[in-house]
């Protein structure tokens, strides 16, 4: 992976030093070819304006003409007649008097255009110029112009040179910051990939170190977020395996042993058969019970709910109170209700039924002897609120926080012997937060706990 990035890096580098070492030369001969072709047009110009007043051309006037023009710089100057044939040259050797010679550019004059011609090699500037030379609009001639320049190559020579030189020292900086960077994020990448890894096989407590605040370093943070989540879903459902075990394995052996004892005493009467078969119906109900509140639970975890609708919740309340009220009067239990407002909410009737019922069991069970529950429906604002509340012992302060907790009891012992199963409050608060409401646990000043509920109220709609 680092030599993937350094390789990325580097190929993007060298395509930008390549531009950068092309793009400017380029424009930079340009530049000196238009220049070469204005400079050039310009002192040919001159040459044909010194001539244009003779009615013909040979060697005589012309080079009386000649003579008269300054000295241009350039390297070689020629003038020929209308047939071609050079009438005057600049060169000392070798020179092309009398002779003929029909390089492209004079031809092109000779046929009446200007013509132009720059090349770069070998270090110089070779630029070529010719125009027409006009009598009447005849033309009696041509001259030519040739310049061989080195200082303007010597001179984009160096700008090339110089650009080599910052590209080598870009380059080479380039390589190493590349080199660095990658051993840097493919560091952060390994780190994080051994930490999924590492996660995968379980070790939920694993947490990636990314420092920095780039995008790696953010999705290690998630990542590391992830696992805390994990790490707490891990650790419920282990405990949560572990208590449903413990809560399945009492009563299942409770009916082993009345079973047991059944089965291995000889001549058992049949009083004492009634009451073992009886403590085995007793426990079988226990299990049952506790069977479906865990497959209750296990459907609102998996979000296995049905959708819902407007319920009116006093006519539920009604009916669990009926209900309950053979209870409390077993227990000598005043059990008490009061209802208000328009109470409506989205759910489904055996939800609210079950979150109403699951409460004021609750209520009636651990108010005590001749205790009191007083249940209350109201409407506050954009909440339908219900309230249970008792007399009882209520709840120890440092249990307040975990008595929604599955399986979790205040008092294990009379939990247990009064037929809890620890999961009617994990229930009620799972069912009512499927729903957008909250419930919530207290201690009553005067003694007591009290439970409130708050659901979102439904506004409009048919109640059912």
């Amino acid at each position: 992976m680092q030599l993937k990035f350094g390789l990325s890096y580097i190929a993007i580098i060298a395509a930008v030093l390549l531009l950068l070492n092309t793009y400017p030369l380029l424009v930079s001969e340009d530049l000196v070819f238009r220049s070469k072709e204005t400079t050039m047009q310009g002192s040919v110009s001159v040459m044909v304006y010194s001539l244009a007043g003779l009615d013909r051309l040979n060697q005589e006037n012309v080079a009386a003409a000649m003579a008269v023009v300054e000295e241009t710089g350039l390297s070689r100057v020629l003038v020929t007649d209308s047939a071609g044939q050079v009438l005057y040259d600049t060169r000392e050797t070798l020179g092309a008097v009398g002779k003929y010679t029909f390089y492209s550019e004079i031809v092109q004059a000779l046929e009446g255009y200007d013509a132009f011609s720059c090349s770069y090699r070998d270090g110089a500037f070779r630029s070529r110029a010719a125009s027409p030379v006009l009598y009447q609009n005849r033309i009696i001639g041509s001259v030519y112009a040739y310049e061989y320049d080195t200082e303007q190559a010597e001179l984009l020579e160096g700008l090339q040179s110089n650009l080599l030189k910052l590209s080598a020292g870009i380059a080479a900086a380039v390589v190493l910051l590349s080199f660095i960077l990658s051993r840097m994020l493919t560091r952060k990448i390994s780190a994080l990939l051994t930490g999924i890894r590492k996660v995968r096989e379980g070790a939920y407590e694993h947490r990636t170190h990314i420092s920095g605040r780039d995008e790696i370093a953010q999705i290690g943070e998630e990542f590391n977020s992830l696992t805390d989540r994990l790490q707490t879903t891990e650790t419920l459902r282990r405990r949560f395996v572990s208590d449903a075990s413990h809560e399945l394995k009492t009563p299942l052996a409770a009916i082993r042993l009345l079973t047991d004892s059944i089965l291995q005493t000889d001549n058992m009467d049949m009083e004492t058969v009634r009451d073992f078969v009886t403590d085995i119906g007793s426990e079988a109900e226990r299990l049952s019970r506790i069977t479906e509140d865990l497959l209750r639970l296990t459907r609102l975890d998996s979000n296995q709910v049905d959708p819902p609708e407007v319920v009116e919740v006093a006519p539920v309340l009604e009916q669990v109170m009926r209900m309950m009220s053979l209870l409390a009067q077993e227990k000598g239990t005043e059990l008490t209700c009061q209802t208000g407002g328009d109470c409506r909410v989205l759910a489904t009737k055996g939800e609210v039924h079950q979150v109403i019922y699951n409460l004021t069991d609750n209520a009636v069970k651990y108010s005590g002897s001749h205790g009191s529950v007083r249940v209350e429906l109201r409407r506050d604002g954009n909440d339908v609120v219900l309230t249970v509340a008792d007399n009882g012992p209520g709840i120890p302060e440092e249990d307040l926080p975990r008595v929604f907790e599955r399986f979790y009891r205040v008092d294990k012992a009379r939990s247990r012997a009064a037929g809890g199963t620890g999961l009617g409050l994990s229930i009620v608060q799972d069912t009512v937060t499927k729903r957008g409401g909250t419930v919530s646990a207290a201690n009553r000043p005067e003694g007591g706990a009290v439970f409130t509920v708050r659901w979102p109220a439904a506004e409009g709609g048919e109640a059912v």
